[in-house]
């Protein structure tokens, strides 16, 4: 079965990554011994919970339109789909050192390259008419976050 997916859709998704997000890097600062760096993960942690918060209120300001399901979907498959996609695509189980910081931070930006990644090809499912130029603001938003995470990177080269 083919889907077209709406922007309320893909920010659904993008709510259970920001949350997925939160769970890695609350895990990360239960491992790391640093207290320094235990307090910026933490603060990590604290800007996925805020992104999916950005997400819900983008969510509800989406039109009845891009809210709009194209297909007759009763049993709700697209957004299991979506909701598996979310679980397995970014933040999915690695072997990371959780001891070093350097490992901790390059796995995050892995994975928010991979989130940016996903958000594009996402673009090409998404119709015009159903919020196609919302997942814009998404993948911004994904890029602040790289700048943040490298930043700290580079500060502990």
């Amino acid at each position: 079965m083919s889907f077209d997916f709406s922007a309320d859709d893909i920010l659904e998704m993008a709510e259970q990554i920001e949350r997925n997000g939160v769970k890695f890097y609350q895990t990360a600062s239960d491992s790391i011994p640093d207290t320094q760096c235990k307090k910026f993960l933490l603060e990590l942690s604290k800007m996925e919970e805020q992104h999916a918060v950005v997400y819900a209120a983008m969510r509800a300001g989406l039109s009845e339109k891009e809210k709009s399901s194209t297909v007759f979907d009763p049993g709700h498959e697209s957004v299991l789909y979506l909701r598996a996609l979310a679980d397995t695509r970014v933040f999915f189980e690695k072997t990371i050192d959780m001891k070093s910081m350097k490992e901790i931070l390059k796995a995050a930006i892995e994975a928010e390259k991979d989130s940016i990644v996903f958000y594009i090809g996402m673009k090409d499912i998404v119709p015009e008419s159903l919020g196609k130029s919302r997942i814009d603001a998404i993948i911004k938003e994904e890029m602040g976050h790289i700048r943040v995470l490298s930043k700290e990177l580079t500060a502990l080269k």
